[in-house]
């Protein structure tokens, strides 16, 4: 007799019922480039009303520039990583599996350093105190927008494994 005459579901029927319970992922409602995006906007609002510069010279802006390169270029690493391992790279759908390689290796939240390296880079380039420490509130929005939730996603979803990547690498870096 097969599984299912005993009321017990078939290794199938399992997957599918939680691929079916798993369709949101950690549930995350706002997109974390938006919150890092809104607090750039409201970084040059504060600019616009109390101009605040770095005080860094005008040729020093490159470096600017070159962090929002270096965070574009997390970002697409991540992404890549993400498309090699078969799994979403948006927290509001299912993770199928957890990236602990490439820059994953070193920091449970690399995208989201990429994201604070590009808020510096445009507040260095525009040489905007208000723009460069837009990072901060971001950054702490983002723990209680989706940090938190994927974690907790994570946990629930991979148990062991995915505490023991995190007892071996810190969340940023």
């Amino acid at each position: 007799m097969s599984d299912e005459s005993h009321g017990e579901p078939t290794q199938d029927k399992q997957d599918v019922a939680d691929m079916q319970e798993d369709k949101k992922g950690a549930a995350v409602k706002f997109p974390p480039p938006a919150i890092f995006a809104c607090a750039i906007l409201l970084g040059a609002c504060l600019q616009y009303l109390w101009p605040a510069g770095l005080g860094i010279p005008e040729f020093a802006e490159i470096f600017g520039y070159l962090l929002v390169l270096f965070g574009i270029t997390i970002a697409i690493l991540v992404a890549t990583s993400f498309r090699r391992a078969g799994t979403a790279i948006e927290p509001w759908k299912p993770t199928t599996s957890i990236v602990t390689t490439g820059l994953y290796a070193w920091s449970r939240n690399p995208i989201y350093a990429g994201f604070c390296l590009i808020s510096m880079g445009v507040g260095v380039a525009s040489n905007s105190l208000w723009i460069f420490i837009s990072f901060i509130p971001a950054a702490f929005l983002l723990y209680h927008v989706a940090i938190a939730k994927e974690e907790a996603y994570l946990e629930e979803k991979f148990g062991e494994e995915y505490t023991d990547y995190k007892k071996k690498v810190r969340r940023w870096i």
